[in-house]
């Protein structure tokens, strides 16, 4: 996952590293077979330290958190510890991707973060939606934003999409 970095780390830019991981998209099948998963490797091998906040329609932090447990148990993830950190950092948002309250909440969750990174494991239609309402909600100032392929339906859409 480019651009996040464990605390204590740099990239060689001053104060360029991410605050706090935001993933859309967070009871989807994407966040279960590959986003969980990758979070508690980045926890357990790179020390990764930010708080983790998922959004989505639907269910609540007890229920994210239990699907994370699910995630990491389903794909062979032994380690506690890292599972354990992995639940304790993370966060919950929930609301539609397309609702500006949502991203209000979102704003409110990250407190003094000031360099998210805001995954995007939405489908593309919803690109544009979400990065409009992260502008408008004072979320992307002084983020990075990284979306999940595909990345349109055709050339056309992604000429549109970029």
């Amino acid at each position: 996952m480019a651009g996040v970095r464990p605390r204590g780390r740099s990239t060689g830019e001053s104060g360029d590293h991410s605050d706090a991981f935001v993933f859309f998209g967070a009871t989807g099948d994407l966040a279960y077979k590959q986003i969980f998963p990758a979070l508690a490797d980045l926890i357990r091998d790179e020390g990764l330290d930010l708080p983790i906040i998922g959004v989505a329609r639907s269910g609540d932090l007890d229920s994210l958190k239990e699907r994370a447990r699910r995630s990491l148990a389903d794909h062979g993830f032994t380690d506690a510890a890292a599972t354990q950190a992995l639940t304790d950092r993370l966060r919950y948002v929930k609301g539609p991707d397309e609702d500006i309250e949502t991203f209000r909440a979102l704003h409110r969750e990250l407190g003094k973060a000031r360099h998210p990174l805001h995954y995007l494991a939405v489908p593309p239609a919803l690109f544009g939606e979400v990065v409009g309402c992260l502008e408008v909600s004072g979320c992307a100032a002084g983020a990075r934003i990284i979306v999940e392929k595909p990345f349109g339906r055709d050339l056309a859409s992604a000429v549109a999409l970029n």
